[in-house]
């Protein structure tokens, strides 16, 4: 026979009738229980001290939660014949659970000895008896309006690139703790640069910044996963100082820690995506944005029962941090090695490192503007950004004996030279006032050299010397300082006659070769 528990309502029920002076006939009809179960409450109650004259203040909770306790002294076991037959076979089943057999195959070695459980009776009893029961929790708090948004990657579907290419599409979901309101960024790749962008299209979807984000711990965010001390991508920590938020990434394997976000995955998978045709990225996107004001946002929310857009709008937007006002620019983070020529390869665009540095790494950010260059942490150089194949070469950071030669520079080279004297100044400009003047730069190299060997004053008498022959070879200036002449005069030339002599045409007499030609045969 079926045993039914009495509710506590109805032994109040019956109490209260009895109190008023009815009789076990007369309450049985105006309850569920019979006349037995009026009878075994009433004297349960009266054993417990329950007074006919005292009146209905003696039914206080106190009274009727323990005269709960005992009738339910008296409740029978509610198992059936098949889970008595399963005790009696507990030290088997119980050698069968820790060698890992399949209750399947529990029904199957006990109906060989003629035993008969069910299997659902025998799964329920292996999981009561030897199971782990499931931890215990607690709901976690949705704090501060406007204080944690949750984030994570879900994968769902695939759709066409730039190229054609069928690629698998991420959506990066965002959730409010506190209202639930939720914002999609659909994706095909999971680089810091996308979640980056996802961010800045959330914040302005927002109209905010929230002070705490939490993440999962993807690379793009955190480089080494910890509990206590994770390690932050130094491209995300940056953006995060640079839009004034904190983040918070959630343990390894702890769905629980962003579990608001967590069925939101789902939620967008079933009901944003499961049955769409989209064009491209682009399409998906406005559709995502769309669905998230409308569908997401103005649906009642199964946990808080309020439309999340609503209570985001009334509590939550006012308190975020403001928007930024224009899109954040990505930087390129890398290492580069300084190479002979003093300089660096970033995006295939080269940059100059002052000092002797070569060989040397450094570390380089570069965003669209500027490329930092950096080593130990201290700032050594920054550049203009360039395009790929572009250079930015600052002579400054060149050795001063090539920079003019490597860079071209026509009026450095002379001023080299004119530091050496006047004279060596002048021939130098001389030598290279030519439509290619740095076809002409080795030869006043060579003028240079001749100071260095020969001293300044020596090499400058000499250039003067030249100059005032109207000349610019250099083999007569070698010839000439290392014959020591650049101090001697020129010889004085004679006073020019107005006779006009004629002279012969050749230096011997006309009748010698006429002579020559009669005494051949």
């Amino acid at each position: 026979m079926a045993f039914r528990e009495i509710p506590m309502y109805e032994v109040r029920e019956v109490l209260r009738l009895w109190l008023s002076g009815r009789g076990y006939r007369t309450i049985e009809p105006m309850v569920r229980s019979d006349r037995k179960t009026v009878r075994r409450v009433v004297e349960a109650a009266v054993e417990a001290g329950l007074v006919r004259d005292g009146g209905d203040g003696q039914l206080d909770d106190v009274f009727i939660g323990g005269l709960m306790l005992r009738l339910a002294q008296h409740r029978p076991d509610r198992h059936g014949g098949s889970w008595q037959t399963a005790v009696g076979a507990h030290d088997r089943l119980k050698g069968w659970h820790e060698a890992a057999v399949p209750v399947v195959k529990m029904c199957e070695l006990l109906a060989r000895d003629g035993v008969a459980v069910p299997e659902r009776t025998l799964h329920r009893y292996v999981a009561e008896q030897f199971g782990t029961p499931p931890p215990s929790t607690v709901p976690l708090a949705d704090g501060v309006p406007g204080g944690e948004v949750q984030v994570d990657f879900g994968e769902v579907g695939f759709l066409a690139d730039e190229s054609g290419k069928r690629r698998k599409v991420w959506a990066l979901v965002f959730t409010a703790v506190f209202s639930r309101h939720m914002f999609v960024w659909v994706t095909h790749r999971q680089t810091t640069g996308d979640v980056i962008e996802g961010c800045e299209a959330a914040w302005e979807f927002f109209g905010g910044v929230f002070a705490v984000l939490i993440p999962d711990n993807l690379a793009a965010v955190v480089t080494t996963a910890d509990g206590c001390d994770p390690v932050f991508n130094q491209a995300f920590v940056e953006y995060a100082q640079a839009r004034g938020f904190v983040v918070d990434p959630a343990r390894v394997r702890s769905p629980q820690d962003k579990a608001r976000v967590e069925r939101s995955v789902q939620f967008v998978q079933s009901s944003f995506w499961a049955g769409e045709t989209f064009a491209d990225l682009a399409m998906a996107q406005e559709a995502a944005v769309l669905w998230c004001r409308t569908r997401a946002g103005m649906r009642v929310h199964g946990t808080t029962c309020q439309q999340p857009l609503v209570v985001f709008d009334e509590h939550e937007r006012q308190r975020l941090l403001p928007a930024p006002a224009q899109r954040y620019d990505v930087p390129v983070y890398t290492t580069a090695k300084v190479a002979r020529d003093h300089h660096i390869q970033v995006a295939r665009a080269l940059y100059s490192v002052p000092g002797d540095r070569r060989g040397q790494r450094v570390d380089v950010r570069a965003d669209r503007a500027l490329v930092k260059i950096y080593q130990r942490g201290a700032l050594v150089k920054a550049h203009p950004r360039m395009p790929p194949g572009g250079r930015s070469t600052d002579r400054d950071d060149l050795p001063a004996t090539v920079t003019a030669y490597a860079l071209r520079d026509i009026d450095r080279l002379i001023a080299d030279a004119a530091a050496h004297g006047p004279a060596v100044g002048e021939l130098a400009a001389a030598i290279l006032d030519d439509p290619l003047p740095w076809t002409r730069m080795r030869r006043v190299y060579r003028l240079i050299g001749f100071c260095r060997t020969y001293g300044d004053e020596r090499a400058d008498s000499a250039a003067r010397r030249l100059l005032d022959a109207e000349s610019a070879d250099l083999n007569v200036m070698r010839r000439m300082l290392e014959r020591a002449l650049e101090n001697e005069q020129p010889a004085a030339q004679p006073e020019r006659s107005n006779v006009i002599v004629a002279t012969a045409r050749f230096a011997r007499d006309n009748s010698r070769y006429a002579a020559r030609r009669q005494v051949r045969p």
